[in-house]
């Protein structure tokens, strides 16, 4: 008899994303890790690792952060590494973090979480890290992008591969994630943010998913998950195509030709104008629709504005028609 279903999923996942990476390190035994938080989607991506990665000669280990933001969060984080250490897998790190106040909560534990990981994959040269989000958890990201209004890159939701990072569950709901772990006998930790109302994805997973499922029928996570892939190639095009259109526009000073920019799409000029904004210094994740939007009135809406605040410290403004992005 061949395992559970759910369990069956999880592997075939990995391993699907372990082949991956062995095709980009042809003759090579790559180490991959696993960040695990001790919660059911990622101790299932730990199980499924340790047992598919020495089939196929590829080096496994584990990672666990801890955020410091519970009592007790310290044992927890040596309790993840010992778990995973038992499942085989080696180097194994439990990280510390100092989690600051940029962008809220929410977003300053992921910017320090991600931190450490580049930080530990970098020492240990591992090819790849494994993040356990499924496609509940990428249907939660379409609905906050969409809240935000902060266009189509925003619905595009995470991507499966991302530099180092490979999510080998996207396509994968939580339930089948988490049955994999109750039929193993896995012991799991729940994380009490996962159900906080102060956290704004809390409150999505909880509150406002339902309510869409319940007014319009189940289908409503399948549907935001693939509206994240639909809306990723079409933004991906268009970046592509904002990037051959910056390269046409930049002149030698830095400045970018208002008569050029204004011949591109709307769609494709904002996205030129959003390179520049990041490029001169201003933190992607706090650069919105509106800051680009104004931006943009400096080339449609001409009318000697002064020069624009960006989120970062940096200021646009308009000279001798061309535009200029500088650090403050």
């Amino acid at each position: 008899m061949g395992p559970h279903p759910a369990v069956a999923a999880i592997r075939l996942a990995v391993r699907r994303v372990l082949q991956d990476i062995l095709t980009d390190h042809p003759g090579g035994s790559p180490l991959v890790l696993a960040a695990c938080s001790g919660g059911a989607d990622s101790m299932a991506l730990a199980t499924a690792l340790a047992f598919e990665a020495p089939k196929l000669g590829v080096r496994a280990g584990g990672v666990t952060v801890d955020h410091g933001l519970q009592d007790g969060s310290a044992t927890r984080a040596v309790d993840v590494a010992d778990r995973l250490r038992g499942l085989g897998l080696a180097p194994v790190d439990a990280v510390e973090v100092t989690v600051g106040r940029q962008g809220g909560p929410e977003a300053a534990a992921r910017d320090a979480r991600y931190a450490a990981l580049d930080a530990v994959a970098e020492r240990a040269g591992a090819s790849a890290v494994l993040l356990g989000h499924t496609r509940d958890d990428q249907a939660e990201t379409v609905l906050l992008g969409l809240a935000r209004g902060s266009g189509i890159r925003s619905l595009s939701g995470m991507p499966a591969v991302n530099g180092r990072y490979r999510r080998p569950f996207l396509l994968l709901d939580r339930d089948t994630v988490r049955k994999a772990c109750l039929v193993q006998g896995i012991d799991v930790w729940e994380d009490p943010h996962n159900h906080d109302p102060a956290y704004t994805r809390s409150r999505v997973r909880h509150e406002a998913l339902p309510v869409l499922e319940k007014s319009l029928g189940k289908g409503v996570v399948e549907a935001l998950a693939r509206t994240a892939q639909l809306s990723r190639d079409d933004a991906d095009a268009l970046d592509q195509w904002a990037a051959q259109a910056e390269r046409t526009a930049v002149d030698a000073d830095g400045g970018l030709d208002v008569a050029r920019l204004l011949t591109l799409p709307p769609a494709v000029r904002r996205r030129v104008l959003r390179r520049a904004a990041v490029a001169a210094g201003s933190p992607a994740g706090s650069l919105f629709a509106r800051h680009i939007e104004e931006t943009d009135r400096l080339l449609t809406g001409w009318r000697g504005q002064k020069p624009l605040n960006l989120p970062g410290g940096v200021a646009v403004g308009r000279r001798n028609g061309r535009l200029f992005f500088q650090a403050l």
